[in-house]
């Protein structure tokens, strides 16, 4: 199960991110298409009334809870909903691929193992917490340390992740107009999704 994060605020950007067009495709339809390399179904999770992209292929998920706008909560409904380990990347990452999303499921235990511990991307030693598989038994206490406002590095880490070490371009989010520029001018051309 693929999941996709867009139930931020995206203030820096002016608004919604998953729906921003990006090289003529919604930001969000990148994740999408990495997440359905190695997912039989991937869903796009937000909140209700959320200004979410219809994806191909892509189911829409708006039951996440309006408060607090925490990315654990994501993550704990898309868990709760999908019933098993998902595979999360947030909706503003649209240089993750699908070698990217391979090897966390690989150290995870590969397609169809029973999850039970997350592994979660890191670049350089910093752990990216919004690119990783989570399994079932997270989704109580990723709920709980939302509630609590903690961050979600630190939710992340005391999961005891197995770390998968990825390339820091392909961990990069769009938060800024001037990123969203700059992933404008590299996402129109063509793309290897190896």
């Amino acid at each position: 199960m693929g999941a996709i994060l867009a139930g931020g605020a995206a203030r820096r950007l002016g608004g919604e991110k998953a729906a921003r067009e990006v090289g003529d495709r919604p930001l969000a339809a990148y994740p999408a298409e990495a997440l359905a390399s190695v997912a039989a179904v991937v869903a796009l999770v937000g909140k209700h009334g959320g200004d979410l992209p219809a994806l191909p292929g892509v189911e829409l998920w708006d039951g996440e809870p309006p408060e607090p706008r925490h990315p654990a909560v994501g993550i704990a409904y898309a868990l709760e909903r999908a019933g098993d380990a998902v595979l999360v990347c947030a909706a503003d990452m649209p240089f993750v691929g699908a070698r990217e999303c391979r090897a966390l499921v690989e150290a995870a235990g590969g397609t169809g193992a029973p999850f039970a511990r997350a592994a979660v991307a890191d670049a350089g030693g910093d752990l990216e917490p919004l690119l990783g598989v989570y399994p079932q038994g997270a989704r109580d206490e990723l709920h709980r340390g939302a509630l609590q406002g903690r961050p979600m590095r630190v939710l992340a880490a005391e999961l005891d992740p197995i770390r998968v070490e990825l390339p820091e371009r392909a961990l990069q989010s769009i938060n800024t107009p001037e990123q969203l520029a700059a992933a404008e001018r590299e996402l129109r051309q063509p793309r290897s999704s190896t």
